[in-house]
């Protein structure tokens, strides 16, 4: 086939070294970069139940991250991880239905004004 490849890669790759328990998971976000990975970071740092995270961007030319979760407790990282999506997309859509509503609110104001 010319010119597209039907196969797509993978968004999310977990690394974790041999032996390693499931609370310590560096995870490989594909085609992010800064945007995602510091609020993920602001949104994950606020779970009590985790030790370390952070991430990197391993070159500016790559879009990718590595996230690294560490867990206190043998809490999975994925179960933070996911919890941490959830938190933040939980926020953006606050976020968007607070602007949405001003922005309605506003067009009205000046609509009222224009009479």
């Amino acid at each position: 086939m010319a010119g597209g490849d039907t196969e797509k890669k993978a968004v999310l790759e977990m690394v974790q070294a041999d032996g390693a328990d499931e609370g310590c998971v560096t995870f490989v976000l594909h085609e992010e970069d800064h945007t995602l990975g510091n609020s993920l970071r602001y949104m994950v740092m606020k779970n009590p139940d985790v030790e370390f995270c952070g991430y990197s961007i391993t070159h500016p030319s790559e879009s990718k991250i590595n996230f690294r979760i560490q867990t206190r407790g043998g809490i999975p990282s994925t179960e933070i991880l996911r919890k941490g999506l959830n938190d933040l997309s939980d926020a953006s859509k606050h976020v968007l239905h607070t602007f949405e509503a001003q922005v309605k609110e506003f067009k009205l104001k000046q609509g009222q004004a224009m009479e």
